[in-house]
């Protein structure tokens, strides 16, 4: 059945575009993407013609908008169990395993997290980023653990984006790292861009890098070989953690790439992996403004494991 809605120009509206006067119209409930998609197919008529989106309406005009149809998503549902720490109609919160590529791309099979909340979520997620990308507002690297959440609605969707973008929300980070520095906590604030001559790495740059800020603290000491920190960060750089804590000394446990040494632990294990865990997600509900979530995460086996080893081993 076709989704027909109608919009009648208020009367003191004056003389403003179409496209303008849907947007803020529908607001978040309908996306800019289909808005340009039914102008394009002539599905925006007034008086029974169609109309460019740059035609200025007058008072009293009445539109007649079809809606394009959603096509289903490129991705199919698999059976991928995920834990589930939060899910309402609007959103739905997971704990990502580390090793789980968070959605399809170049090199992926059908083991991502996005194949896997599909079938959780029966198909209701919001594709308002892409059919490839259903619910995802934000990432995780594949090696990293912990709290993601995703929209199921469109008005969900935008609302997060707008979140993330202002830096709206709280986000802290579990990392082990290489090294115990002398003091307790810091901040670290230096520009992150892509690595000149390793495409896959990132690098701190003062010139053409964007911002970036990371507060840490160290929460345990293990000698004078490892530490666990505590890191909460504004923006949310690609590799920032990976990149700032290996920018002042003390690279990740497991982190090859950002010049975590191999045997540097000695007689404890080399983790296979970043130890990096998203630990907790703090923000207002994305659609439900008297609504406050607070959304944490346990480490995994592999990330605790290593904290008792270390204990054991430099305590």
């Amino acid at each position: 059945m076709a989704d027909i809605r109608t919009y009648t120009h208020p009367e003191d509206g004056g003389k403003t575009r179409a496209d303008k006067a849907l947007s803020a119209f529908f607001g978040s409930e309908v996306s800019r993407t289909r808005l340009e998609e039914s102008f394009r197919s002539g599905k925006v008529t007034l008086a029974g013609k169609a109309i460019q989106k740059r035609h200025l309406l007058s008072p009293g005009d009445v539109l007649t908008v079809q809606m394009p149809h959603i096509p289903a998503a490129d991705v199919s549902a698999v059976d991928i169990p995920v834990p589930v720490l939060y899910e309402d109609d609007d959103v739905v919160a997971v704990n990502k395993p580390a090793g789980m590529t968070v959605h399809p791309g170049s090199g992926t099979e059908d083991d991502t997290l996005v194949h896997a909340m599909l079938h959780h979520c029966k198909g209701k997620l919001s594709l308002a980023g892409g059919a490839l990308r259903p619910g995802i507002v934000h990432r995780l690297d594949k090696g990293t653990s912990g709290v993601m959440i995703m929209a199921k609605t469109d008005k969900a969707y935008y609302n997060l984006v707008s979140m993330f973008s202002r830096h709206e929300l709280l986000k802290e980070y579990l990392a082990l790292v290489s090294g115990v520095p002398n003091v307790r906590s810091g901040v670290i604030e230096k520009p992150i861009a892509r690595h000149p001559t390793f495409r896959t790495k990132m690098c701190v740059s003062e010139s053409g890098g964007r911002e970036a800020r990371t507060d840490w603290r160290v929460e345990e000491r293990f000698g004078t070989v490892a530490a666990l920190v505590s890191c909460r960060i504004a923006t949310g750089r690609t590799h920032q953690i990976r990149v700032h804590m290996s920018s002042i000394g003390f690279p990740l446990l497991g982190d090859y790439t950002y010049s975590f040494q191999k045997n540097k632990l000695k007689t404890v294990p080399s983790p296979e992996r970043a130890m990096l865990h998203s630990f907790r997600l703090a923000l207002q509900h994305p659609v439900e403004e008297d609504k406050f979530l607070d959304i944490r995460a346990e480490p995994p086996h592999d990330f605790t494991q290593l904290i008792e080893e270390l204990r054991e081993a430099y305590a």
